[in-house]
């Protein structure tokens, strides 16, 4: 009987699926047979993009102003084209795996099978690490918004009441917000939340552009503004960009769900995030960077005055665009936790394994395999348990600590290098060095890939630590 690998058949029944409105602890074991994806191109996009997508944005003026105009650009092109490389490749590996059942484990277990368990650790790790700083962003930047906004609808001398302007009660509002869509199992069902956190990135872009031509009263007046020219913030604004496209730890997902995953549909997907990002990213750093010069802050909404609606608006709209990306992140946390848990299990076979069928080891095989993004192989206990333990331990983390930017400078940035370059390239390189008449112009751009996330990989941990020295210096 002939394995089918990757791509699913078009003819098969959609209505067989994992379904979130299912009580989690529901009886009966799962279904044996495949399921086909039922996401749209467009969801897909929008999640994708989301996952990119972060306040990272709005350093990208600053970014500009540390190399000027030209370099900004192109490095940021540049940027974007070599995270577009990183998924394609990606996205070719999940055609190697089973049926809807690609994830970095999967890939792992037949390119570097002894790793495979390390690899999804790290990754487990990288994506708990980042959602705690969300939660701490939201944290920080509630009591402003709410500053904001009480001093646009009443006097400016009359502050608010002590509670309003905690950021521990906004964690605890926003943990009985955001903990119900932790516990979707489809990246899918994230699609709304996604296009709300779509639109207020839209909402941010309009800003920069209006506080352009018309800058409100209070503002700033800009620094000289330079078309080529380095500065000493150069080499530490770099990393921005290099992980402004992170979002690999959700492409296999995506890659599960979406209907009809042929290439060309999973090259739409993936083009069309890397290109809305970009264009966002340009625009915020072209227009943030003409606005202020070489004044520009890190934050470029922070630089306009909140003396209005429109810019007090523009404050929440970056905790709505952190709030619906947390659970981007927890998806494939738990994901890569079961992994890690589950990878040692060895599958048990018959002693006389002669009369074991070929489905049946086919069926073993795909057990092993089981992704984060395959629907329904994670037992319901399972899922609520790692669920609650990654929100718990994430909401307690940042309820009791303010600032965790030294140690998740270290996670995110080697963690990042490592699935948006280094895994990419290695994993493209070792499934397809052996096909027959496969171009060696692409074997080698992925070695080159892989060497590029070394190097950053060394640069950002180099310069952490030189961080590290210099604030004990001090």
């Amino acid at each position: 009987m002939a394995r089918s690998y990757g791509v699913a058949p078009v003819d098969r029944d959609d209505t067989v699926a994992d379904n979130d409105n299912a009580p989690l602890l529901g009886v009966g074991a799962p279904k044996a047979e495949e399921e086909d994806g039922h996401a749209t191109i467009v969801s897909c996009v929008g999640n994708l993009a989301n996952t990119i997508m972060g306040t990272g944005m709005l350093t990208f003026p600053l970014v500009m102003a540390s190399g000027g105009i030209l370099p900004g650009v192109v490095s940021c092109i540049t940027s974007g084209c070599i995270g577009a490389l990183g998924l394609w490749m990606l996205s070719r590996c999940a055609t190697r795996t089973p049926h809807r059942k690609s994830s970095f484990f999967a890939v792992s277990k037949i390119t570097f099978p002894s790793a495979a368990v390390f690899f999804d650790a790290a990754i487990a790790i990288k994506c708990f690490g980042v959602s705690i700083s969300y939660l701490i962003i939201i944290k920080g930047l509630m009591p402003a918004v709410v500053h904001s906004f009480y001093h646009v609808f009443t006097a400016p001398d009359v502050n608010p009441p002590w509670w309003a302007v905690s950021g521990h009660f906004w964690i605890m509002v926003f943990l009985a917000f955001l903990a119900p869509l932790c516990f979707l199992h489809r990246l899918d069902s994230l699609r709304h939340t996604s296009y709300v956190a779509l639109f207020s990135v839209f909402y941010l872009v309009c800003i920069v552009i209006f506080c352009y031509w018309s800058p409100p009263e209070g503002t700033v007046k800009p620094g000289p503004i330079h078309i080529i020219h380095f500065d000493k913030s150069f080499i530490s604004t770099f990393p921005v960009q290099v992980f402004a496209y992170t979002c690999a730890q959700n492409l296999f997902p995506i890659y599960n769900e979406l209907k009809s995953n042929t290439q060309p549909r999973m090259n739409t997907v993936i083009f069309t995030s890397i290109f809305s990002a970009t264009a966002t990213y340009e625009i915020i750093a072209v227009f943030g960077y003409l606005t202020f010069g070489s004044k520009v802050g890190p934050n470029i909404i922070a630089m306009y005055p909140s003396t209005t609606i429109f810019i007090a608006i523009g404050q929440f709209a970056i905790v709505v665009m952190v709030m619906f990306s947390y659970p981007l992140q927890v998806h494939p946390c738990r994901g890569c936790l079961d992994k890690v848990i589950g990878g040692k299990k060895k599958v048990d076979t018959p002693s006389s394994s002669e009369t074991q069928s070929l489905d049946e080891a086919e069926q073993d095989e795909a057990e092993v395999l089981d992704p984060h993004g395959s629907h329904g192989k994670m037992s319901k206990a399972r899922h609520v348990a790692l669920t609650s333990a990654i929100v718990g331990f994430g909401f307690a983390i940042a309820y009791f600590v303010d600032d965790l930017q030294l140690i998740l400078s270290f996670v995110g940035s080697t963690g990042s290098t490592t699935i948006s370059f280094i895994l990419p390239g290695l994993f493209y390189f070792k499934l397809f060095r052996n096909d027959p008449g496969h171009s060696r112009v692409l074997l080698g751009t992925a070695l080159a890939l892989a060497l590029y996330g070394a190097l950053i990989f060394v640069f950002c941990l180099t310069f952490n630590i030189m961080k590290v020295i210099d604030s004990h210096r001090v």
